[in-house]
């Protein structure tokens, strides 16, 4: 994992930047983007010899979420309030899955407001919080597994913005994951197929997981549904679909594909040169600038609209107890087509033409090299379950 290093106050003015719009991503709500983010319970940690949290033994691994757990965040109330293009007001009722068909493994981005480098293995508000809002939307498609994993913290990237993954904090937060991961593929998924989700630095230890234990073997590779990769700078070469990033999978380019990569970060306009999204070779890419400059870019694939072209997005956000529902559903208000210019791709995004429905007011929290990484997620959520469950019944097809 690389991180755009720059030098000096400039570099640690643009880390503080970065803790800020990590720790703004669970407060973007319906009617405000400043309002406070859901108040939870903690779950009580255990405390391991080592001085973390977990169950028995330090190697154990902790769930977030997994089928059976008492109060698991990723099978919250998915009620909805949902308000069409002209203003008409429903109320949806999602449920989980009961089926063990698919499982769905989920990586959190950076969240941890701990005071060390790394988290430690309790789970607490931040990574509750995280998987109400972006693991409980896929649990009507699968069910949904997040271990806790001793990620870098927002603490660490302000003291060094220029975290590039190699340093012992980054390599300590993969390992972390890695046997959460292996955990999950050995124990939990038995002979299932499964799906990946994830988000900023979520994405960036999905690229790793991937890369390094799924890209390489068949038959795991048969069983990957789809992966959701966001804010995560997936590349390719130019005018490729698969290369750079994985050396198999390949991004998603036609409806309801199976086995392929959904990746994209959301910007209103071009990324400026030093973004940590949309560009090769920066934010959590794994190559390095130089070999980004061989011909490299960041995969784009338009949720609502797999084979390209724009579409309308069916955004969805938490309403904070503004509404009598914990979401609030808005398609169409906005729409969105990824584009290219000056080396970046990105997720253009722009309010409907026309569109009189209230919605969030959109910002480039953090600034415009930022772009609305805050918001991606929520920006395409139903198109992302949607595009998920489409993916399963191809893989099914494909393996009935």
């Amino acid at each position: 994992m690389q991180v755009t290093c720059l030098p000096g106050s400039a570099a640690k003015h643009r880390a503080r930047r970065f803790a800020a719009v990590a720790a703004a991503l669970l407060a973007a709500c319906f009617l405000t983007a400043s309002c406070s983010s859901p108040t939870t319970t903690a779950t009580t940690a255990v405390t391991t010899p080592e001085g973390g949290s977990g169950s028995a033994s330090a190697t154990s691994t902790v769930w977030l979420c997994k089928p059976g757990l008492a109060d698991d965040p990723c099978t919250r109330s998915l009620e909805t309030t949902v308000v069409s293009p002209t203003g008409a007001i429903s109320i949806s009722r999602p449920k989980p899955a009961r089926s063990t068909g698919f499982a769905c493994f989920y990586v959190y981005g950076t969240v941890s407001a701990e005071t060390s480098v790394n988290a430690n293995l309790a789970v607490q508000n931040a990574e509750v919080n995280s998987a109400i809002a972006q693991g409980s939307p896929f649990s009507p498609v699968c069910q949904v597994y997040a271990p806790i994993y001793r990620q870098v913290t927002l603490a660490d990237l302000v003291q060094h913005p220029d975290l590039n993954f190699g340093p012992p904090e980054t390599v300590t937060a993969y390992d972390s994951i890695r046997s959460g991961f292996e955990d999950f593929l050995a124990h939990e998924l038995g002979d299932r197929p499964f799906v990946v989700i994830g988000d900023s630095q979520g994405a960036a230890m999905l690229n790793l997981l991937l890369a390094n234990i799924v890209d390489p073997n068949p038959s795991l590779r048969a069983r990957l549904v789809v992966a959701v990769i966001l804010g995560g700078n997936v590349e390719v070469p130019r005018g490729q679909l698969v290369g750079g990033t994985f050396k198999h999978i390949p991004a998603c380019s036609s409806p309801g594909q199976a086995g392929c990569v959904i990746a994209f970060s959301s910007f209103p306009q071009v990324p400026p040169a030093d973004s940590l999204f949309g560009r090769p070779g920066q934010g959590v890419s794994l190559q390095s600038n130089q070999t980004a400059k061989a011909g490299l870019q960041v995969v784009c694939v338009n949720p609502a609209a797999l084979s390209g072209g724009t579409a309308p997005l069916d955004a969805a956000f938490p309403t904070e107890g503004k509404l009598a529902t914990p979401w609030v559903a808005l398609p169409g208000l906005y729409t969105a087509t990824c584009e290219q210019a000056d080396g970046a791709s990105w997720l253009n995004v722009t309010k409907t033409p026309g569109s009189t429905v209230k919605g969030p007011t959109l910002t480039e929290t953090g600034g415009a090299d930022f772009g609305y990484h805050v918001w991606d997620m929520f920006l395409a959520q139903d198109n992302l379950v949607s595009d998920v469950a489409a993916a399963e019944v191809t893989w099914a097809r494909g393996h009935g």
